[in-house]
């Protein structure tokens, strides 16, 4: 019996040295792009997904707040760069059944077999708002920009939804795939404006670090939620 409890100890010993050294590696690699606290843990997941897949830690961007003038910002969860175009992922994390067309201002989530209902902004018109707020700046003028709009959590669309051109919507088990679609389908774009690019990116990703900009970002929130009665 003791020989048994031992071999048991070590087995259990084993899982979770694997377990702890797994989550060092992730943490580490997850530095080379992005705070350990930045952002939630659904946006940490999905720019660790994006580095795995073998794109580069200078490529990807994460919880980024762009300027868009007159003291408001656009936050950005992901926008990575590649070569054939820039990518700007909506990351949403969402249990039970999701109901949702492309146009609705308010999705649904039912919980419960149908016995609690909650709305929520469309992630769709959300992203598209990022992926237009994007391209005021004139370095995306001859850059094909993809919106990708992921969710994490034991959830299930309901509705068949007609996507806008470049918009691709899925579950983040399927995520990787998608986004490899958009690499493999689409062709390479040159950028003439490469590091303009990147500068402007960085300084959005800058502007998370700012208080004053993080505290203006969540008044003007809580204005459109109560202007809008979003959920």
């Amino acid at each position: 019996m003791n020989l048994y409890f031992i071999i048991l100890f070590f087995i259990l010993l084993s899982v979770v040295s694997i377990f702890v050294y797994n989550e060092f590696k992730d943490r580490k690699i997850l530095k080379t792009v992005t705070n350990l606290n930045r952002g939630t843990k659904s946006e940490r997941k999905m720019v660790l997904k994006i580095l795995k897949s073998g794109i580069k830690s200078t490529a990807i961007f994460h919880d980024l707040y762009l300027n868009n003038g007159n003291g408001k910002y656009s936050q950005i969860d992901l926008v990575v760069a590649t070569k054939v175009g820039i990518v700007v992922f909506e990351v949403k994390e969402y249990s039970g059944w999701i109901f949702g067309t492309e146009n609705q201002i308010n999705w649904t989530q039912i919980l419960a077999y149908g016995k609690r209902e909650y709305k929520f902004y469309n992630p769709i018109l959300q992203n598209k708002k990022h992926v237009e707020d994007l391209k005021k700046f004139y370095h995306f003028d001859n850059i094909p920009v993809f919106s990708m709009i992921v969710f994490f959590g034991n959830c299930e669309f309901k509705n068949l939804i007609d996507l806008p051109s470049r918009t691709i919507l899925t579950k983040s088990n399927k995520v990787i795939i998608r986004f490899n679609e958009i690499l493999e389908n689409n062709q390479p774009v040159k950028y003439e404006n490469k590091w303009e690019i990147v500068s402007l990116l960085k300084q959005a990703v800058k502007n998370g670090e700012n208080s004053i900009i993080l505290e203006k970002h969540i008044e003007n929130i809580q204005n459109l939620k109560t202007r809008n009665r979003f959920y």
